[in-house]
């Protein structure tokens, strides 16, 4: 009987420590939010820079600031490219004008000591692979690289279930590629070794690609019929086949190359703690349901998937490699000498 209330007393124990330790971090996690709203309410502005679509990032925004009616927020949103051009100006004339940026090509703007670490406490959520573990940066949401098909064209069994499937000579002629696919490169490189990797893109250039622009492009030229396969975004295929679209994609192959679209806050921000809180709303669960209402991919890993088979738990996943900026130049010499383009 002892032996019994022994152990009641060691299991109300542990229950207890772990139930403080939970109050004790949401606690924690309440202090950090009020003392940025009240830091926040004297700054009264926040200035956003990014390249997610200016419709997806006027609601983010405007949701944000119902929950902050006190800030007035500033967007620019443009193209990658353009926001990093925008940026690197602005900062070698020696303005500041952003306090937030969120980019796929973030590595660039942490080497160049553009952004400042901050480790959000709404990153917990999220897996390694997608954040900085220095806190220089956090993913909001990720892109999936993968065979789609038209399912008219192509049978369940016959579409490519590997990557190496597609140097099946069956498929010379048929298979669409965005002609700036340095990613898809740089992420095989890196999961595959050099060796294997520029064995397989001699063997991919014998195939005679039909190269095009854009991955959104290529899932529409797929669902109409004009492409058999291509390689595109998971989730531009999803959204066309929940529409009825007579496509599907391939979620076997290994690895499926992941673009991460990140969040940091700026070097020298002109409203810190205003900053602070859009980068915790972004990362939050209210955030992420607002990014996967989008039909994107959230970065947090207790939030489901828009589709069941997206599920990245289930994927064999490979985050572009950070060094994809600092070697953009050699990664493009290369995909474009292997293809002859």
């Amino acid at each position: 009987m002892n032996t019994h209330k022994g152990k009641n007393r060691r299991l109300i124990f542990v229950c207890t420590v772990a139930l403080l330790a939970t109050a004790g971090s949401v606690s924690g996690q309440s202090d950090h939010r009020a003392r940025l709203v009240e830091e926040a309410r004297r700054e009264g502005k926040l200035i956003w820079y990014t390249s997610l679509g200016v419709a997806d990032s006027k609601q983010l925004l405007d949701s944000f600031e119902k929950e902050y009616p006190f800030l007035k927020s500033q967007l620019f949103r443009s193209t990658g490219e353009r926001t990093m051009n925008r940026i690197m100006t602005e900062t070698q004339a020696g303005r500041w004008e952003f306090d937030v940026v969120s980019l796929s090509a973030i590595n660039i703007l942490v080497q160049r000591k553009l952004i400042s670490p901050y480790l959000s406490p709404e990153a917990r959520a999220h897996p390694l692979e997608f954040k900085d573990p220095q806190g220089y940066w956090a993913g909001t949401h990720s892109n999936y690289f993968v065979i789609g098909y038209n399912t008219s064209l192509v049978s369940a069994t016959e579409a490519p279930k590997h990557w190496e499937d597609l140097l099946d000579p069956k498929w010379r002629g048929k298979i669409a590629i965005d002609q700036e696919e340095y990613p898809w490169y740089a992420t095989l490189l890196a999961a595959w070794g050099r060796e294997k990797t520029q064995r397989y893109m001699q063997a991919m250039a014998k195939q005679h690609i039909q190269w095009r622009s854009g991955h959104t492009l290529m899932a529409q030229l797929v669902a109409a019929g004009e492409l058999p396969l291509a390689i595109v975004y998971a989730h531009n295929i999803e959204v066309m086949k929940q529409k009825g679209a007579p496509v599907d994609w391939v979620n076997t192959l290994d690895p499926i190359v992941v673009s991460l679209h990140s969040i940091a806050l700026t070097a020298k921000p002109n409203n810190p703690n205003a900053a602070k809180l859009f980068i915790d709303f972004v990362l939050s669960k209210k955030g992420q349901l607002i990014l996967r209402s989008f039909n994107r991919n959230p970065a947090r890993s207790d939030i489901e998937p828009f589709s069941p088979k997206m599920d990245p738990k289930k994927l064999k996943l490979k985050v572009i490699p950070a060094d994809l900026e600092t070697r953009y130049k050699e990664y493009i010499e290369e995909f474009r000498r292997f293809f002859g383009l």
